[in-house]
């Protein structure tokens, strides 16, 4: 967005060459900033480019409980992975066993008790989901941090030893 500053030296600059009045180009500059500030709040960016706190979001009671089928708007898909009001989350902050394609049984069997145990910890209460540094992974999902009284769920997962806190890769279970 253009200083008071730039605004003031263009309108100047137009008013020697008998073109826009002055107003006119304070009028464009102020509604393409005024629009600007819209889309970044409504998109959510101002929070996170600010670091507001208020890039979060309470998450009332509700029962989350493990997806069955193809129709999915509030369950639990794996560990680390969900979906609220149709919309897809993937935990940032931890990895879970994978259950789809395990690489050994033991990590099939840590996939199925994490899974039920993250389930049970979303449904216990309410909740926040709290932004990180972008809003999805390459899927598509919607990348948050799942918090109950200011504790991460991960937390809790990592140590039943259901779960790796995430360091930017896969870690093996087998």
């Amino acid at each position: 967005m253009a200083s008071l500053s730039e605004i003031l030296e263009l309108s100047r600059g137009a008013r020697r060459r008998r073109g826009l009045p002055a107003v006119v180009l304070m009028l464009i500059a102020f509604g393409v900033g005024g629009g600007a500030t819209i889309a970044l709040t409504e998109t959510g960016l101002a929070d996170w480019m600010l670091g507001s706190s208020r890039a979060s979001s309470a998450i009332a009671q509700r029962a989350f409980p493990v997806c069955a089928g193809s129709v999915r708007s509030t369950c639990v898909v794996d560990g680390d992975t969900f979906w609220l009001e149709g919309v897809k989350y993937r935990v940032a902050d931890y990895n879970t066993p994978e259950i789809g394609q395990p690489q050994c049984p033991t990590e099939a069997a840590l996939g199925r008790k994490a899974t039920s145990r993250f389930a049970q910890l979303l449904s216990e209460g309410p909740f926040e989901m709290r932004r990180i540094d972008r809003d999805e992974d390459q899927y598509g999902r919607k990348l948050r941090i799942v918090e109950r009284n200011g504790k991460s769920v991960g937390e809790v997962l990592v140590a039943e030893g259901l779960a790796h806190q995430w360091r930017g890769r896969r870690e093996g279970w087998c």
